[in-house]
């Protein structure tokens, strides 16, 4: 059997369909090994969502070379998308297949020949429907992802995705629940649900729906026991969506939100259609439907034109919100978007510092969030791997939990009793289905 590995760089979206063209190669007849031991056919799904991401995908290309100087290399993702012809001529490419040509994947796996690299890679502008990869398991994973969308409508200045992805496109409702069903009878004890704008899922379907009403569907045709939402954008988050997800057991109380800057004029720039007051009442309304909810937020620095008064504004406010941890990104020009030909571009070191600002403002708000669960009882999905010799989960908080005595893929109780900066400790006391 020919050995193949896939190696993924990215979002949540693009894992899952790593996942799904693995489980394609497998069906078909070949050997998955890890990437390090140099696979005869190397898979690379690329991300592009900056310019270092970009040099990440071509390391990797040229890496899989070096473990196996035969190995042909198949090239897909987002930077395949957009850019096919800068990857055409990197050493062991055999083909570049675009993120619409994924549908088919197993299919353009023939007569690969890396002297004369094939590109298939279509107008992904020019597609109308999202169609889910079919899958029904996740290697050494013990939470399950299902795409619900594709693409992105938004445009903003900083971001090539909608390029790289098309259109916002719904998965159907039926296609989603099927997705649902199917995990859940592998035995998946967490679903969540991914795609690049989901807080927009269902506008474009005929007849129209929404996220709200997915999830209502989800509940009563599969009866899910526990459900995470990916990230969603903070307009799409109306009044009745947050009164029905905060009184939700089966919900995880976890809110994902781009904040991106929170200065207003850098929000302008980075065409982003709300203000830092908006998004201020915005996590007050979610803390008062739920004072226990963990809020994330997504946050970029060094955006061009970014003053040190500006910056100042983002960390004024983000002491101010009921936040518990931070996904901080220094500004990276990405080709292709208006935001890299702007002026005023911040050089790198401040960028670099300013980040570490926001992560240690971060780090704070996630170690008092922490210690608020010390004494309590958790729910926890037992994940695979090991640190330190305990077992690792994730509570539906979406905090880091060091275990012993369970086993991965289970969803147990935990009883909590020390939380430090690498998360929390506990004693597992029984499993959700014997509560049940």
């Amino acid at each position: 059997m020919q050995s193949f590995a896939v190696v993924t760089l990215g979002c949540k979206t693009n894992q899952f369909e790593s996942a799904a063209i693995r489980e394609q190669m497998l069906q078909a007849g070949y050997r998955s090994v890890p990437f390090e031991e140099g696979a005869d056919l190397v898979i690379v799904n690329t991300c592009t969502v900056t310019a270092n991401t970009d040099s990440q995908s071509r390391n990797l290309i040229r890496r899989a070379r070096r473990l196996n100087d035969a190995a042909r290399v198949v090239v897909t993702g987002c930077y395949a998308q957009v850019d096919a012809s800068a990857l055409a001529g990197l050493p062991g490419v055999a083909l570049i297949v675009g993120n619409q040509e994924k549908e088919d994947f197993l299919s353009r796996l023939t007569a690969l020949d890396d002297d004369v690299p094939r590109i298939q890679v279509s107008d992904i502008r020019a597609a109308q429907q999202a169609k889910p990869l079919p899958l029904t398991s996740f290697d050494q994973r013990s939470r399950a992802f299902v795409q619900i969308q594709n693409g992105c409508d938004a445009f903003c200045s900083y971001c090539i995705i909608p390029y790289a992805r098309g259109r916002s496109r719904s998965v159907s409702l039926p296609d989603v629940v099927s997705q649902v069903e199917r995990l859940i009878a592998a035995g998946y004890p967490e679903i969540v649900l991914t795609g690049i704008h989901i807080g927009g899922y269902g506008q474009d379907l005929t007849p129209a729906t929404s996220l709200l009403n997915l999830l209502k569907q989800l509940r009563q045709e599969t009866g899910v026991q526990r459900l995470r939402l990916g990230s969603i954008e903070p307009t799409e988050l109306p009044d009745q969506f947050l009164d029905y997800v905060t009184t939700q057991a089966w919900i995880c109380p976890h809110f994902h939100i781009p904040l991106q800057s929170g200065c207003d004029a850098v929000l302008e720039r980075m065409n982003r259609h709300y203000s830092s007051a908006y998004f201020k009442k915005l996590l007050q309304k979610i803390r008062a439907r739920r004072n226990d909810a963990a809020i994330g937020l997504d946050l970029i620095v060094g955006f061009p034109g970014e003053t040190d008064a500006e910056f100042e504004q983002t960390c004024d406010l983000l002491r101010e919100l009921p936040v518990t941890h931070l996904h901080v990104f220094p500004y990276s020009q990405r080709p292709g978007t208006p935001a890299a030909g702007m002026p005023g571009q911040v050089a790198g070191d401040i960028r670099k510092q300013r980040a570490a600002v926001l992560r240690q403002i971060g780090a704070q708000k996630q170690a008092e969030f922490l210690r608020t669960f010390v004494g309590k009882t958790v729910e926890v999905v037992v994940e695979h791997g090991e640190s330190d010799g305990q077992l690792k989960g994730l509570s539906a908080h979406y905090l880091p939990v060091l275990l012993t005595d369970a086993r991965p893929g289970e969803l147990v109780e935990v009883q909590v009793s020390t939380a430090t900066s690498q998360g929390l400790y506990g004693t597992p006391l029984r499993s959700a289905a014997e509560k049940n």
